[in-house]
């Protein structure tokens, strides 16, 4: 069996899928056989696996980092919210159920046995699986529901890593109260921290360390400076870590906005959630996780109006995925796939209607504009759009099938992660994307920024 590493943090958002994904990245540069592993994330931003479901972004992010395609194995449970505290959860890369919290929790055990099962099928196939956590690992509150944390670490005896964020400032508070906060297994677990997002003279934190390590015990495996110039997916939400500068663009901040690596290009858009008194050149509807409860906020916001407004002004207007479906004339969905059952009428900038069904489509696909642009991209949805005969397509697909819509200012698509492609992005606004490193080159440079950073004797035994 494998061995493992879990990366955990002291609180959201501190850097814990970046130091996954460096570790990923070196260990597959020295010739380690690696594989990532999140037991259950949380997020909207998901992709699709070559065999079938769909995983978060983040694992898909380590995959390739590891030289592999991603699999359900990766991150058997994905909670998908949307809204009202539920969350369709994708168990194993599949539709499972649509859940609140409180019933949620009642399938812990099964649910932790999924996770199990897919950590060791990984574990059987890879020398190392480098383990995500959530959130904070001293969640008290919630430790005897965890399976993503240190009980799952425990379970299969990893080695833990402890990630802090300096640039949140109280870094000595979180690392030393975290540890104190763990019963004693779990606190044995961990075998060294880590101290991110340093910026200026990195010196002048050294009795900083010598502080933190004779108080807790363990050694720290290094202070890691801000890497600004290093861009990975993000996990949730409209990020800011993708920046650029500013752009006439505008994307609508939908509620249950989804996929929103689609924008890794277009940092410097202007994110929009109410009417503003500018002319855009292109306005953006992205990707949702309920595409009916959504077109209800655009219009209690009055962005139905300001959109067609600034159609009529001359914006570019372009509909990625729920955002398709909102181009059009209307969205039924009998089988309250997205909701209570429901009919209503959408923006009409386009002539197509969307039916839901309960199928969920989960699959990546080759493509080419109908520009000429080649690129690879995927869909996840759970409607089909039936656009008015004669209408452009956006793209046609490998098998020769036409998908979307490119209707003079208008713009549609299913296909998440057209506007990724470079090629994609400069027949579509007219110009280059600032930033247009590869994924690789990308993950290349993170292993280089925690190799060079780190204290060698510490990463060997962390990594041994």
């Amino acid at each position: 069996m494998a061995k493992a590493i879990f990366v955990g943090g002291t609180a959201s958002n501190v850097g814990k899928s970046w130091m996954a994904t460096a570790l990923c990245r070196l260990l597959r540069n020295r010739g380690v056989r690696v594989a990532p592993f999140k037991a259950q994330n949380m997020s909207n931003n998901s992709y699709p696996c070559q065999g079938g479901g769909e995983i978060g972004r983040s694992q898909v992010t380590q995959a390739r980092a590891c030289g592999l395609l991603p699999e359900a194995a990766m991150n058997p449970v994905l909670l998908k919210p949307c809204g009202e505290s539920r969350s369709q959860v994708i168990v194993h890369g599949k539709i499972w159920r649509t859940l609140d919290a409180r019933e949620y929790y009642e399938h812990i055990p099964y649910l932790r046995q999924c996770a199990l099962d897919a950590y060791e099928d990984l574990a059987a196939r890879f020398d190392v699986v480098v383990m995500e956590g959530a959130g904070s690992v001293a969640e008290l509150n919630l430790a005897s529901r965890d399976f993503v944390n240190l009980s799952m670490a425990r379970a299969v005896g990893a080695r833990a890593l402890l990630v802090a964020d300096i640039e949140r400032g109280g870094v000595f508070a979180s690392i030393l109260g975290t540890l104190d906060l763990l019963d004693p297994q779990d606190r044995a677990l961990v075998n060294c921290f880590a101290v991110n997002r340093f910026r200026g003279d990195r010196s002048l934190f050294d009795d900083g360390v010598r502080i933190l390590q004779q108080r807790s015990g363990i050694p720290c495996l290094g202070v890691f400076p801000f890497a600004a110039e290093i861009q990975l997916d993000a996990e949730d939400s409209l990020s800011d870590n993708y920046k650029g500068p500013p752009l006439n663009v505008a994307i609508v901040r939908f509620p249950r906005i989804s996929n929103t690596t689609d924008f890794r290009f277009l940092g410097g858009a202007t994110k929009v959630d109410r009417p503003v008194h500018h002319q855009f050149d292109f306005v953006i509807l992205p990707g949702t996780k309920s595409t009916l409860a959504d077109l209800a906020w655009l219009r209690a916001s009055g962005l139905d109006e300001w959109v067609r407004h600034q159609y009529a002004a001359g914006a570019h207007i372009i509909g990625i995925c729920g955002g398709y479906q909102m181009l059009g004339d209307s969205i039924r969905d009998p089988h309250g796939v997205d909701g209570p059952p429901a009919e209503c009428a959408g923006l009409g900038l386009i002539r197509a209607g969307t039916l839901m069904s309960v199928r969920k489509t989960t699959v990546a696909r080759a493509a080419r504009t109908s520009g000429g642009s080649a690129f690879r991209g995927y869909e996840i949805h759970m409607g089909q759009t039936e656009v008015e005969p004669g209408l452009r397509p956006f793209a046609v697909l490998e098998d020769g099938s036409h998908e979307g819509v490119r209707d003079g200012r208008i713009t549609g698509t299913y296909l998440h992660g057209a506007l990724e492609s470079p090629d994609v992005f400069r027949e579509i606004f007219g110009f280059a994307p600032v930033a247009e490193g590869s994924p690789d080159q990308e993950m290349d440079a993170l292993a280089r920024w925690l190799e060079l950073d780190s204290d060698a004797g510490v990463l060997s035994r962390l990594i041994a």
